[in-house]
């Protein structure tokens, strides 16, 4: 099923968006395979210029007018085009530097529809920088120091290829969320984090020459923490430091509970009290104690979830009718934190001496294609 996409809420003056967009197209020709949705029964799928549709084999298909998209949809094993079964995976390759539309934006590269148990996952096959432009800008504000901006760039093309490594079997290597980094297609990109990217370009920290676990946050509230207190497994460059986000939109916080609202979001009735069962050296509250008609122990990941906390990082006082709890950080306090680094690049510090800070003993080197060939 063809569809104009003006019928999708896209306007042409995205034309001259994709004039700009041209303008930053980096060196590196890395890959790397970003989900964007997964369990869907459809999705819209498009390009801006003329785009090839073909089979898992290469084998074409169709092709595609700019701006005019497709209907693409589950039929047992196969993926259909206006319900007609066509190939277990389906290609859209926008050429001529062209973009793709996968459900309500745009992105760069290509897209594959890999039909799975009757349901579709959508992968975006990207070049690792050009991904980077629309991470900084959807993990970061693009107003940001630009110091601080190189830093995460830094930071999110190191946790990229840290994760990437061990998804070649996979069908995708990270998703768009918060669980890998938050990705939104070219509509995160700028002028400031294309130039943070490119300033970097191919830059990553390693430890022993492999890439690192780059994991970052929000804002710590004062102080980040060792892995281990926090994740099962040691590693040397994930220690606690002194974190610089005071003042920070996230450094403190509070949040009352009724004990109905407590015993609703943590299935224990009648709760009388609250307990930290396991705290760290720096104050996040790895499992809490949960005392009512039965008493349990819950991770603290679990009651963060639970309850949308900011942090782990929180005290607790009755009130008349619950309990109050007042914390800091935004996160998981492990790794760089964002506004550390934006107060840090603030007072003059450089992105590497930033990441220096909060990833200990690492070595800022090159991505000589880790990845290989995907």
């Amino acid at each position: 099923m063809l569809i104009r996409l003006l019928h999708l809420g896209i306007q042409t003056s995205w034309f001259s968006f994709f004039i700009w967009l041209m303008a930053a197209i980096p060196a590196s020709a890395e890959q790397v395979r970003i989900a964007i949705a997964q369990n869907i029964d459809r999705v819209n799928l498009s390009s801006s210029t003329p785009a090839i549709i073909s089979d898992g084999n290469g084998q074409k298909i169709g092709e595609l007018q700019p701006m005019q998209g497709l209907l693409a949809s589950a039929n047992d094993d196969r993926v259909a085009i206006d319900n007609t079964p066509k190939a277990k995976t389906l290609w859209v390759k926008p050429q001529q530097n062209g973009y793709v539309w996968i459900g309500d934006r745009w992105y760069r590269g290509t897209v594959q529809a890999i039909a799975t148990k009757q349901r579709l996952v959508v992968v975006n096959h990207v070049n690792l920088e050009q991904y980077l432009y629309s991470v900084l800008g959807s993990e970061m504000s693009p107003t940001f120091p630009i110091e601080a901006l190189k830093a995460q760039a830094v930071a999110a093309r190191t946790y990229a290829l840290y994760r990437s490594q061990s998804t070649s079997k996979k069908l995708f290597d990270l998703d768009n969320t918060q669980t890998s980094q938050v990705y939104r297609g070219v509509s995160g990109e700028s002028d400031t984090t294309q130039a943070a990217v490119n300033a970097t370009l191919g830059q990553i920290m390693t430890y022993q020459g492999k890439p690192i676990l780059a994991v970052f946050h929000s804002a710590s509230g004062g102080h980040t923490e060792n892995v281990e207190d926090i994740w099962s497994g040691r590693k040397p460059y994930l220690r606690g430091v002194p974190d610089y986000d005071l003042g920070s939109p996230g450094y403190e916080w509070s949040q009352t509970f009724t004990t109905a609202q407590l015993s609703q979001s943590l299935k224990v009735s009648q709760i009388k009290n609250l307990v930290p069962d396991r705290v760290t050296p720096f104050g996040s509250v790895v499992s809490l104690k949960i005392i009512g008609d039965t008493t349990k122990i819950l991770p603290g990941s679990e009651v963060r979830t639970a309850l949308k906390l900011r942090s782990l990082r929180f005290t607790i006082a009755p009130t008349p009718t619950g309990f109050l709890l007042t914390g800091r950080g935004y996160g998981h306090a492990l790794g760089m934190s964002q506004w550390g680094a934006y107060n840090l690049a603030e007072q003059g510090m450089t992105y590497s001496q930033i990441l220096a800070h909060y990833y200990r003993d690492v070595e800022l080197s090159h991505n000589s294609g880790v990845l290989g060939k995907r």
